[in-house]
């Protein structure tokens, strides 16, 4: 009898723990989500508030001699550890929400840069030329508030712990193989025609830039969750693996970072911020979806909702930073009141302009080393003319001629 009575009060505890199992995960992984996103947005937010720091304080010093002066500023450390903090809340946030929930959320600090650059402008504008100038701005901030909010909303709700045997378990899996062999080969075509061809358009640049930082974050998502469980006691630091995908995930970061410097020099700030994105956020979906089956398990109408999001948020970063000022492009011209030994442009009346002796003019900067022969520039002496003189004619500057000799 004590055996059938205990046979029966274990069957009567068991369908109602079975049946709770489904909320229960439902209502964690939502919660995994939800501190994700807010860990993403923190530190896209923090960052951008550091950038802006580090900018202002590098503007503030531009005319002082020592080139490093900012590093005795408290501004710039100030920035440097917001910085930091706000690099950490990212990584931090993949250990958490699917990496394609993730990515997009980098939308957050073209937000932040916007209405930063708004508040701390310095000239002053009418309440209708400041609504003109800043519309697009203003519109570009609603529209990708709006796709981030469908993005936390819609995101995939997939969660799966970061394991050594995990990690693996995707790592040779047959669609990310495939996905690699495809992105490698892409990857080579496009750095022959951008080093062997100089196809330096920007989508070529950017796209290269976008193959690097979706491995950088397929492998930041592994490095960051194995690091999770093994503080929350689950040892992850003995798998090879975990320092083979720490190791892909510095060398790529660096990489990256490299084509962005190069397609800085070339592109206006603006221009790469919205390409980039696009194409960053694109290629990391893909390899996130491949690699880690985001949307596995999603319907239909998550998926679509999720894609919407996205191409709102898009739009947004686009209008955002259409709008922003263009920089004013350097003209390679020398002050000669600013050359030592040089007389004044306007001493004595006589325009002055240095001999052409070395491969370079100070007037244009232009390369006359094809020249064969080089003859000195004429002297334009500027005549006096009193005012109200009628007698005075002819034209008030006379060309000096010079011979090769003098």
């Amino acid at each position: 009898m004590d055996g059938a009575h205990r046979a029966a009060l274990q069957l009567q505890q068991l369908p109602p723990a079975s049946s709770a199992d489904p909320v229960s995960e439902a209502s964690f992984s939502y919660k995994e989500n939800l501190i994700g996103a807010l860990l993403a947005i923190f530190g896209h937010l923090v960052v951008s508030i550091a950038l802006n720091l580090q900018k202002y304080c590098h503007i503030r010093l531009a005319g002082s001699k020592d080139p490093r002066a900012y590093f005795k500023t408290k501004t710039w450390w100030l920035g440097l550890f917001l910085m930091l903090l706000g690099e950490l809340g990212v990584f931090a946030s993949y250990a958490f929400a699917p990496l394609s929930l993730i990515v997009p959320l980098s939308a957050v600090s073209v937000i932040a840069s916007a209405i930063i650059g708004i508040i701390f402008i310095k000239e002053k504008w009418k309440p209708k030329d400041f609504l003109r100038r800043y519309i697009l701005s203003f519109v570009g901030c609603g529209l990708a508030i709006v796709g981030t909010y469908l993005l936390v909303t819609f995101a995939p709700n997939s969660h799966e712990k970061m394991t050594g045997e995990n990690i693996i378990r995707h790592l040779v899996s047959w669609p990310f193989l495939l996905y690699m062999l495809v992105e490698i080969i892409l990857f080579c075509l496009l750095l022959y025609f951008y080093k062997e061809r100089n196809a330096n358009n920007i989508v070529v640049i950017l796209l290269l830039v976008a193959l690097l930082g979706s491995m950088t974050v397929v492998t930041v998502k592994a490095v960051a969750g194995m690091l999770v469980l093994s503080i929350q006691g689950n040892l992850q630091l003995d798998y090879p693996i975990f320092y083979v995908m720490l190791v892909c995930m510095v060398a790529t970061a660096i990489y990256q970072a490299a084509f962005l410097g190069q397609a800085s020099q070339m592109y206006d700030s603006s221009l790469i911020a919205s390409v980039g994105y696009i194409l960053s956020t694109t290629v990391a979906i893909t390899a996130g979806a491949i690699f880690y089956l985001d949307f596995l398990g999603e319907d239909v109408l998550h998926v679509c909702m999720f894609a919407l999001g996205c191409l709102i948020a898009f739009l947004g970063v686009f209008l955002i930073t259409r709008n922003r000022k263009k920089a004013i492009p350097f003209e390679p011209y020398i002050s000669m009141d600013a050359m030592p030994g040089m007389q004044n442009m306007h001493d004595k009346g006589m325009t002055v302009q240095p001999d052409l002796k070395a491969s370079f003019s100070y007037g244009a900067l232009e390369n006359n080393d094809n020249i064969s022969e080089i003859y000195a520039p004429a002297t334009l002496p500027i005549m006096q003319e009193e005012h109200g003189s009628r007698s005075a004619s002819g034209v008030p500057y006379r060309v000096l001629e010079h011979t090769k000799k003098e």
